[in-house]
């Protein structure tokens, strides 16, 4: 007796004709940043029911195949090869940028698309790749625009307290190739060797006018800003967090009115168009709260994908090579891919940049402080 061909990938991907299916990589559980993941995933989710309202994939529902990261990128690296064994036609998500790399790479080693939702890192893959799409801004341009920023404000010695990490040592790295021909200069505290209390005297030591907080949230995040805010000797001090940690609802919680004034990166423009703003008002439903730009990143994601799985099926090689034709309308403006000096996927060149932060009269709001 003959055995039965295997299915091939696109018929994989619609579970035996009843659906569809894309993986999603998402950091549900610590040590990933939770409150992070819940948003990317509300996002998918909206969009994915949406989609299926306006009659899916060619008559067929989309679906979500989840995989917790838990900010690990053996454990994102794994999920990819098991989506790549059910067949998927394509991986979205990831909010940690180390963790997105390793799905980068495996589903680049693997001829799977991967459209990557919420991380900047500009080095995903050591080698261009055509497997590859990104849609947020990549580190190197954001966090530019956040040194201009500082720059702007009167800020030239400028502390990072920083943990050990790619992405850190990476921020750290492009802060000072912009910084320094414009007179700026980085100081870098090393926090696996000081504490709250150290990075105050710290501070003080070398004359800074700016703390940036390189390091995870809540700890140490939450402590260094106590005792920041809480040392009369640094009443002065402005307190950044590029990365965007104040842009959840846990930092204010956390913090209360401490967690005001620290300006951080986010992605979203100045006004939001109307289905924008319309997706705005699902998302705050679904959650229960104000959407960050990371849900709005997750509705985009799936706007684009959903797209490019009705021009194409769900053939990877033919998903991949539409990259550069993506012309979509997402929540933040239109999404085109291209090729970006220095950054090795498929990039959402136009992405909107906003340094924001917490007002102090009203923490629940938010400050637009300079855009880029």
């Amino acid at each position: 007796m003959s055995t039965p061909p295997s299915p091939s990938p696109a018929a994989a991907g619609r579970a035996d004709g009843a659906s569809v299916r894309i993986g999603a990589l998402v950091p549900l559980t610590r040590p990933g940043w939770v409150e992070a993941g819940r948003q990317l995933l509300a996002g998918l989710e909206l969009a994915v029911h949406e989609v299926n309202d306006a009659g899916g994939i060619a008559g067929q529902p989309l679906e979500l195949v989840v995989r917790d990261t838990a900010a690990d990128p053996r454990k994102a690296a794994a999920a990819v090869d098991e989506l790549a064994a059910l067949g998927v036609p394509a991986v979205v998500g990831e909010y940690h940028s180390v963790v997105a790399r390793a799905a980068a790479v495996r589903a680049d080693a693997l001829g799977l698309p991967f459209l990557c939702s919420s991380a900047v890192l500009d080095v995903l893959t050591e080698q261009p790749t055509q497997w590859v799409a990104r849609l947020p801004p990549p580190q190197s341009r954001g966090w530019r625009v956040y040194a201009d920023f500082l720059l702007g404000a009167g800020h030239s010695r400028i502390a990072v307290a920083a943990q050990p990490s790619v992405y850190w040592a990476s921020g750290t790295s492009i802060l000072r190739d912009h910084l320094a021909p414009r007179g700026g200069t980085v100081i870098e505290l090393d926090m696996s060797a000081l504490t709250p209390a150290t990075v105050c005297d710290a501070l003080v030591d070398h004359g800074a006018t700016a703390l940036l907080l390189l390091v995870g949230h809540p700890e140490p995040a939450v402590p260094i800003v106590r005792s920041v805010r809480r040392d009369p000797r640094l009443a002065k001090i402005q307190i950044g967090a590029p990365a965007g940690q104040p842009e959840f609802a846990e930092w204010a919680v956390s913090l209360g009115d401490d967690g005001a004034a620290i300006p951080f990166l986010r992605y979203l423009p100045e006004r939001l168009s109307p289905l924008g703003a319309r997706v705005e008002t699902l998302l705050r439903e679904r959650l229960g709260e104000a959407p960050s730009f990371v849900a709005f990143e997750g509705y985009d994601t799936v706007a684009v994908l959903a797209e490019v799985l009705r021009s194409q099926g769900a053939d990877r090689a033919r998903i991949a090579e539409c990259w550069p034709r993506v012309a979509v309308e997402g929540t933040r403006g239109r999404i085109q891919f291209s090729r970006t000096p220095g950054i090795s996927v498929w990039q959402w060149a136009r992405a909107p940049i906003q340094v924001v932060d917490r007002d102090p009269g009203r923490p629940g709001r938010f400050r637009i402080l300079h855009a880029g």
